[in-house]
């Protein structure tokens, strides 16, 4: 089932915002950029998020087709999370994203 976009301006910025827009989207495709990732894992990784919106976030991320999802028919279930093509795409915005936040927390002297 596709999404349903409601873009208010049509600005190419609000497109990307409606995409990897959140609190816990980038952080998660950050975690993505190098290996896939159990689901586990990720929560692991973004402890301050509860498993629902991780679950949700990740939703959204494979419905808009920059995640890959894969269940493996197992007791107790494994699924995992992959970047796709066009989410490998996202890498040098992610990267990016995180240098300026580096410099950000510095200018504010922010730990």
């Amino acid at each position: 089932m596709a999404r349903n976009y409601d873009w208010k301006t049509g600005c190419d910025v609000e497109a990307t915002l409606s995409v990897i827009g959140g609190r816990w989207k980038p952080v998660l495709l950050f975690h993505l950029l190098k290996e896939t990732r159990r689901f586990g894992e990720l929560c692991k990784m973004t402890p301050n998020a509860t498993q629902r919106m991780i679950t949700l976030q990740l939703r959204e991320l494979e419905e808009d087709g920059v995640i890959h999802r894969k269940v493996y028919p197992e007791v107790p279930p494994r699924v995992e999370y992959k970047l796709t093509a066009f989410g490998k795409t996202l890498e040098p915005l992610l990267l990016q994203m995180r240098e300026w936040g580096e410099s950000f927390k510095q200018t504010r002297d922010i730990k």
